[in-house]
């Protein structure tokens, strides 16, 4: 007879019985009881290609009727008014409400006209925040484009 050292034994060698009770796992199961994805396939799905232009640059068309003029790099659509000719019609006639009611924001020109611009001093700040922010949106929320 062969005599067996303690390290060829396993644990069915000394009891009789397989792990747990005589139960023994297939080799090849989750432990965790969850099915694998098949060998060689993308657990996270089809990704698209390297160099892929998402989202599409500043001012490109889309073909979405929703945003004409393209998507700013936040993704908020382009308006189809300027805020150059916004701000410039602010900034001289800012007393009448010109650059609002440009871009549709008629209440805000109307209280402009009755105000006759704050003063001036409504109508002056309100150019200048139209020439200088990115922020400045027409009536329907859309980034005015330009500059």
């Amino acid at each position: 007879m062969s005599e067996q050292t303690p390290s060829d034994e396993t644990p069915q060698d000394r009891t009789g019985q397989g792990p747990a009770g005589g139960q023994t796992p297939p080799q090849d199961a989750n432990p965790y009881g969850q099915q694998q994805p098949p060998q060689g396939a993308n657990p996270y799905g089809q990704q698209p290609p390297y160099g892929y232009p998402y989202p599409p640059p500043p001012g490109t068309y889309t073909g979405d009727p929703a945003a004409p003029y393209g998507y700013d790099r936040y993704g908020r659509p382009y308006s189809d008014k300027s805020k150059i000719v916004a701000g410039l019609l602010q900034f001289f006639l800012g007393c009448f409400g010109a650059g609002r009611f440009y871009t549709g924001h008629t209440g805000i020109a109307i209280a402009q006209l009755c105000t006759c611009g704050g003063l001036g001093i409504w109508a002056l700040v309100d150019a200048i925040i139209m020439l200088a922010s990115d922020n400045a949106t027409d009536s329907d929320g859309r980034v005015l484009r330009g500059g």
